[in-house]
């Protein structure tokens, strides 16, 4: 295929449409699904931006975390969920954190249950 021919898409953009208007339960999971990924893609340009302001290429950042160029490259490029270790570990090396913060009502308060602690590793 030519990559300057552009797919027409427009039966699942229409169905996907249609499943959203119809669909609740279809509706829900695309919206939680939606926010999902707008959280990774904030917390993924927010290193990069830290990345580009310590003046640290992606090399070097991989080489500074133990991983592959490759790796950072998709990690910052790619549509990819990246894993919350390699999350921790770039941040530490910008010197920064990963926190999770409270929504003004999490789902658990709503629902009205409890998570039950996690276990340390030893």
């Amino acid at each position: 295929m030519n990559l300057a021919t552009k797919l027409d898409t427009s039966y699942h953009d229409r169905r996907q449409a249609r499943r959203l208007k119809e669909d609740p339960e279809f509706r829900a999971e695309f919206e939680r699904q939606r926010r999902e990924i707008a959280q990774i893609d904030a917390v993924v340009r927010q290193l990069d931006e830290l990345r580009e302001e310590a003046g640290m290429s992606k090399a070097e950042l991989a080489r500074a975390i133990g991983k592959e160029p490759s790796s950072i490259r998709r990690f910052f490029t790619a549509d990819v969920n990246p894993e919350l270790k390699t999350v921790a570990a770039v941040a530490d090396v910008l010197g920064a954190r990963v926190e999770v913060v409270a929504a003004k009502t999490s789902r658990a308060k709503r629902d009205g249950k409890k998570r039950a602690p996690r276990a340390a590793a030893a």
